[in-house]
C-alpha cells in the first residue's frame, strides 16, 4: 500500500495545488498525493494553472480544486509548503517543511522558480 503524502498551505491554491499536480505526474507509483489548506480559495491560482500547462501540460483544473484538510484522507506524510504566510495548524506537527517561498502575484519568473523547487523536492522523495 502506498504512502500518503499531503501538501498544506493556509489557502490550498497555489504552492500546494502544484506540489500535488506535481507529485501525481512524476511519482503516482511511488505515493497518492493530496493538497489541503486551512482555508480555501474559490480557484485554483491562474498563473499556476497557466505555468504548469506550459511547463508539464498539466491542467489543474480538471483534477485538483481548492479543498481543507478534512476532506482528504488522513496522511501517512504532512508536508508544509512554507509558514511565510503562517503556519496552517493541522491537529499535529508536520513531518517536513519546505518553506517555499509564496508565488501568488509575483513574476512568472519567481513562479518558475519556486516550481521548479517543488519539482526538486518530489524527485528527492
Amino acid at each position: 500500500m502506498k504512502k500518503k503524502i499531503a501538501f498544506i498551505c493556509v489557502h490550498n491554491s497555489c504552492r500546494s495545488q502544484i506540489a500535488e499536480a506535481l507529485g501525481k505526474h512524476l511519482a503516482f507509483d511511488k505515493y497518492d498525493f493530496y493538497s489541503a489548506g486551512t482555508e480555501t480559495k474559490p480557484q485554483i491560482n491562474q498563473d499556476a494553472v497557466r505555468l504548469m500547462k506550459e511547463l508539464y501540460g498539466i491542467d489543474m483544473e480538471k483534477t485538483q480544486h481548492s479543498k481543507t484538510f478534512d476532506k482528504i484522507p488522513t496522511p501517512d506524510i504532512a508536508i508544509s509548503m512554507g509558514c511565510d504566510v503562517g503556519c496552517p495548524f493541522i491537529g499535529r506537527s508536520f513531518d517536513d517543511n519546505w518553506g517555499l517561498t509564496d508565488p501568488t502575484g509575483h513574476s512568472d519568473e519567481l513562479f518558475i522558480e519556486v516550481i521548479k523547487q517543488i519539482e526538486n523536492y518530489i524527485r528527492n522523495l
